[in-house]
């Protein structure tokens, strides 16, 4: 799930531990969200920003649900096509689950062969909510374990400079 960090970040979803996933007005995202089921995990991306790329994991705590924001007049995301009798758009609720303390950036994923077909990675694919396969999130799990490996390694090598000094 992408989300421009000055908007809703991974920070604010911490801070409330829970929120709706509301205004997504793209019906290919929109059928995603519909799929999604209580427990699933999804990755937080942060997007519109620099660098972007994933941050945390969110796990969904209320499967889909009509998006009440389309009937509100006031709603940036209002759409009069929508209705309470009809509606045409949904949101579920996530709630926080991790923030990573080392983004793994869009470049890192681009670079990755094994992320070749991931539909974030291809060109115009931006939905702000996209499928991952399981190899896909394995894979990214594996960088998000390599990078921390990598960490702390050097902060144990620096350790042990400042230890030996």
């Amino acid at each position: 799930m992408k989300s421009e960090p000055d908007a809703f970040s991974i920070d604010d979803l911490k801070r409330l531990k829970s929120s709706s996933w509301d205004g997504v007005r793209n019906y290919q995202a929109r059928n995603f969200m519909k799929e999604m089921k209580v427990g699933d995990l999804v990755f937080f991306y942060h997007s519109s920003c620099s660098p972007a790329g994933i941050v945390g994991i969110a796990k969904v705590c209320k499967e889909a649900y009509p998006d009440y924001t389309s009937w509100d007049r006031n709603s940036p995301y209002f759409d009069k096509r929508s209705t309470e009798e009809k509606p045409l758009w949904f949101m579920v609720d996530i709630e926080f689950n991790q923030k990573w303390s080392k983004m793994i950036t869009l470049a890192e994923l681009k670079k990755s062969p094994d992320l070749q077909n991931m539909a974030l990675v291809r060109k115009g694919n931006r939905l702000s909510v996209m499928p991952v396969t399981k190899n896909e999130w394995e894979h990214i799990t594996l960088i998000l374990k390599r990078s921390a490996s990598i960490q702390q390694t050097a902060y144990n090598i620096l350790l042990e400079d400042m230890n030996a000094a």
